[in-house]
């Protein structure tokens, strides 16, 4: 099956789709308001909203990219020396300013399960944080000369979302308490900013490295 990466790629993929799924932010605070203002089944609708709207993102990349890798290798090398530059400026900005959980349980009007899953969907899909960092990181874990660049990208895609929902999942099912517990032991968050910031400043000087040979 071509459109496999390698088993080390693969490996350095999974790292970092749970680094990033258990990273606190908006998709993270969102799951976790809705479930104490309306409950777990509401949340589960909302992940599944996100999950769908990283579907979107990964179509996007992948036709995107392969297009781009036709019209020009270069510019798609520009684009991954980019999004190393990217990620290494997350890694920054994760010790300069740290995770944001700041959650609130606020009473409101009961949403449908489609309306949950239409502001999961729309809260990502519409996030430029979002669309930035998939434009910059998928590439990373594909090369220019792959014939079957597309496949790839969609099957990381899909796999970034296979190994995050269980993780969302979790979230939603333990919001109560893992809210309140995070937001008292701020220093396990900051433990999460020094590991993302370190993983992710691997990947961009690694890549900076690769390209520059």
């Amino acid at each position: 099956m071509d459109f496999l990466p390698t088993f080390p790629t693969l490996l350095a993929f999974t790292a970092a789709s749970l680094l990033l799924a258990a990273t606190p932010g908006p998709d993270m605070t969102l799951s976790i308001s809705r479930v104490l203002s309306q409950g777990k089944a509401p949340a589960l609708y909302v992940v599944l909203g996100t999950s769908l709207g990283i579907v979107a993102h990964t179509l996007l990349v992948a036709f995107g990219i392969a297009a781009l890798i036709t019209a020009s290798p270069t510019a798609f090398t520009i684009l991954k020396t980019g999004g190393a530059a990217y990620l290494l400026w997350l890694a920054i900005q994760a010790i300069r300013f740290g995770s944001s959980l700041s959650v609130k349980s606020v009473e409101g009007p009961r949403v449908s399960p489609l309306g949950n899953i239409s502001t999961g969907f729309w809260v990502n899909l519409l996030n430029p944080k979002v669309i930035i960092f998939f434009m910059t990181f998928l590439p990373q874990f594909v090369s220019a000369g792959d014939p079957d660049v597309t496949g790839k990208l969609i099957f990381l895609g899909f796999f970034f979302i296979l190994v995050g929902m269980p993780v969302n999942a979790i979230v939603v099912l333990a919001a109560d308490r893992l809210s309140t517990w995070l937001q008292a032991n701020r220093k396990v968050l900051r433990g999460i900013d020094y590991t993302f910031a370190g993983v992710f400043s691997i990947f961009a000087v690694k890549i900076l490295f690769t390209q520059t040979r």
